[in-house]
Parts: structure tokens; C-alpha cells; sequence
């Protein structure tokens, strides 16, 4: 008799690899109940992995197929780190550090251009607000206070790390958003890459 924690998996990689699933699928593929389905759709549905969409009949009750949510794509193994320590392992081969750099910094810039509206304009601890959530839409842990006649910006969780160790050209990724964000200097007095718990920016209150 399958347990929920397998019937569930079975579910959820049913769902992937149908992509849209109904009921009728889900109980043939883990051979259980259409009752035993609704019950484990519900659970996923309320920890957000899957959505249901209706389809319309013309007659009955309402039918509806399951996807994967966002969230419910992330439960499933991806090989980024190993894709991304290719892909810039090529990059330093065919490239100079300094033309890897700028594409990084090229990468940055492209994100604050696409999020310009969201700050420009707002006052100087605004930007420091906003430059804080963009760093987390980035897989960045950060949190800014202030430090005298400046700020201190602090990044505890990194998610080019272990990729940084080999390509440090990584590491202009943030610094580009910091600069094109707050248009002030900084200074960085801490990494993570040598052993530091954060890595750590002071920045010049504007003039």
C-alpha cells in the first residue's frame, strides 16, 4: 500500500511530467483513490506547489486540472550551480576578466534599468530600502542601518558563493546594483569569499 508521503511524490511528478493533470490521472498513475487524490490536491494546493485551473462542461459539477505552481517547480532538482560554473568557465576561456566583469556589470545594469521606476526619485534611505529588496529578488540576504554620517549595507546570504570561489568576476554583480541604485561611493570592508560572516559596504551619505 503506497505511504502519503510517496503518493504524494508520485502526484507531484505525475503533475511535471503531464504538466496539466486531472484527478482521473493522478489516481491511475498512483493508484489510489480519486477521494485519496482530492485529499493530497488540497494539502499541495494549500502549501501553494500546485494550482487548479476549471474547465469548463457543459454539464456537472466543475473540473479542474493541476499544474505545477513556482513554488512547486523549485522541489524539483535543478543543476544551476553546475550550468553556471560551465557557462563562466567558458567565458573566462574565450574572454579577458575584465570583458567577463563587464558583462556582469552589463547584466546589472539591465536589471536596475528594467526596475527604474521603482526608485528613482525616492529619497536617499528609500533607495537604500529598495536597493534591499531588489538584492533578495537576487537570492541576497541584506539589510542596510546607519552608521554616523553614513550607512552600512550588510549581504549575509550570497547565492554566487560557491560559484565565487572559482570566478570571483561574480562579485561585481552586486556591487554594480549598489553603485547604479544609491549613484554614491562605497567602500567594501568584508566578503564572504575570505571567510567573512557578511559582506559588509559602507556607504557615503549623498551630498
Amino acid at each position: 500500500m503506497p505511504t502519503r508521503k510517496n503518493t504524494r511524490e508520485t502526484i507531484l511528478h505525475t503533475i511535471k511530467e503531464l504538466h496539466s493533470s486531472t484527478v482521473e490521472d493522478l489516481a491511475e498513475a498512483a493508484g489510489v483513490s480519486p477521494v485519496t487524490v482530492r485529499h493530497h490536491l488540497n494539502a499541495l494546493m494549500a502549501d501553494g506547489s500546485i494550482e487548479a485551473t476549471p474547465v469548463k462542461r457543459n454539464v456537472g459539477r466543475p473540473h479542474y486540472t493541476y499544474s505545477l505552481s513556482d513554488a512547486g517547480e523549485e522541489l524539483f532538482p535543478k543543476n544551476y550551480f553546475r550550468l553556471s560554473t560551465l557557462l563562466l568557465a567558458e567565458l573566462r576561456d574565450r574572454f579577458s576578466p575584465e570583458v567577463v566583469t563587464e558583462i556582469f556589470n552589463g547584466v546589472a545594469n539591465r536589471i536596475v534599468s528594467e526596475n527604474s521606476g521603482r526608485f528613482e526619485g525616492l529619497p536617499f534611505e528609500k533607495r537604500l530600502d529598495f536597493l534591499v529588496e531588489l538584492l533578495e529578488e537576487e537570492g541576497f540576504m541584506a539589510s542596510w542601518e546607519k552608521n554616523g554620517d553614513g550607512y552600512q549595507l550588510k549581504e549575509y546570504g550570497c547565492p554566487w558563493l560557491s560559484i565565487g570561489e572559482a570566478h570571483s568576476e561574480v562579485c561585481s554583480f552586486d556591487k554594480e546594483l549598489i553603485k547604479s541604485v544609491l549613484k554614491t561611493n562605497f567602500k567594501q570592508s568584508s566578503c564572504m569569499l575570505n571567510g567573512d560572516s557578511c559582506c559588509q559596504f559602507s556607504i557615503s551619505a549623498p551630498v
